[in-house]
């Protein structure tokens, strides 16, 4: 018989919890399923997508680029407010910082889109590199980091971003189409990976929720139409 959905992901988080890729200075690779915060970080994505997962329903991909590192490189769950998660699963990480109105966007989507239940029966949210990435600034802080900010460290970890990818699809996704978040490098690189390997027969960009909340919330309506008709696509 068939493994439901959320085995194959639980699988597939095992899988990163034992990743491990050593990257050049400044920049870090941040696992949620590793340190002192990993038990836990397991038993809120076991019970999340033992929620919404299962089953055998094809799925559409949505990749984002990369975790935040206060955000679902702490949690494992992608986009997901804590406190969301909290009410859901029972279980609570300190010091999680997603950023709340991309959060509150992308589920005013889900609203419109038919709520939760729906919304997660027919996508899967994912990141092209599962696993959060930070550096280090000229004044010595921590920030985020995307896989394709530094050559190097995309090269490094352009191996593992194909697998991860593939593994993904194998979950039983419907390749027909992807949905990319973010229409900038995010996209061109996705697309210059699906040139290459023909994962998808079509990439879909959509803009990045902080682009919309932060840079053009007059737009608000306008973009969150333009969610909907590209995941309401035949």
């Amino acid at each position: 018989m068939n493994q439901p959905y959320y085995t194959k992901i639980i699988k597939f988080n095992e899988k990163l919890g034992k990743l491990s890729i050593e990257l050049p200075s400044p920049f870090k690779l941040i696992n949620p399923y590793k340190g002192k915060e990993g038990n836990l970080v397991r038993k809120i994505s076991n019970s999340f997508y033992k929620i919404y997962f299962d089953d055998n329903i094809k799925r559409r991909l949505i990749l984002g680029s990369s975790p935040a590192r206060r955000g679902t490189a702490i949690t494992g769950i992608p986009f997901e407010d804590m406190n969301r998660l909290q009410e859901l699963t029972g279980y609570y990480i300190k010091n999680y910082h997603v950023s709340k109105a991309s959060s509150d966007f992308l589920h005013e989507v889900i609203d419109n889109y038919g709520g939760t239940e729906q919304f997660y029966k027919h996508f899967y949210l994912g990141f092209v590199f599962p696993l959060g990435l930070s550096k280090i600034n000229s004044r010595g802080n921590e920030v985020n980091c995307n896989y394709y900010e530094n050559k190097q460290v995309e090269q490094l970890l352009m191996p593992f971003i194909i697998k991860s990818i593939q593994l993904q699809i194998n979950f039983g996704i419907d390749t027909s189409i992807c949905y990319c978040i973010g229409c900038g490098d995010n996209y061109k690189e996705l697309k210059k990976i699906n040139n290459n390997f023909q994962f998808f027969r079509k990439i879909i960009p959509l803009e990045h929720p902080r682009f919309i909340t932060q840079y053009n919330p007059k737009d608000r309506k306008k973009y969150l139409k333009k969610y909907l008709d590209a995941l309401n696509m035949p």
